[in-house]
């Protein structure tokens, strides 16, 4: 079974998800955090039957991701 790192982002009007390591842009979306794992889940084997296993080949493959806040001045 291959692992993806997922985004989950939380917007006002729902959750938006894509994965980290795949080539092509996957996304998906749902009123909630689990809707939208679900969508994107989905959305990435539709991508995989769709393009073939080229799409996992990545290099370098991500080890960790980590998600930071900055501040800037106006």
């Amino acid at each position: 079974m291959k692992q993806f790192k997922i985004i989950v982002e939380k917007h006002p009007d729902g959750y938006v998800a894509y994965p980290l390591g795949l080539k092509g842009v996957v996304v998906g979306e749902g009123d909630t955090y689990q809707e939208a794992l679900s969508d994107v889940n989905s959305a990435i084997r539709f991508h995989i039957e769709s393009f073939g296993q080229e799409v996992l080949e990545i290099d370098p493959p991500i080890l960790e991701a980590f998600i930071a806040e900055t501040g800037i001045a106006d």
